[in-house]
């Protein structure tokens, strides 16, 4: 295998349900970018992004003095 480092780019993609399996789909651009052909095999490097929960919570107040648990 031959490793080249100035072929990568870094892609952020939903992965899709294709029958049993699961697709994730290059974008043109990289396509391009890359040379990729279909047939081509890739290496994928698979890492999960960190949810933000921002806003999940919305409309619940601060906590105040009163919503303090005293476990004593």
């Amino acid at each position: 295998m031959q490793y080249n480092s100035d072929y990568m780019t870094e892609v952020v993609a939903k992965a899709k349900r294709v029958g049993g399996s699961i697709m994730v789909t290059l974008p043109k651009q990289v396509v391009e970018l890359l040379g990729v052909v279909e047939g081509d095999v890739v290496a994928l490097n698979v890492q999960l992004p960190r949810r933000s929960f921002l806003g999940a919570l919305r409309g619940i107040g601060s906590f105040t003095e009163e919503d303090r648990a005293d476990h004593g």
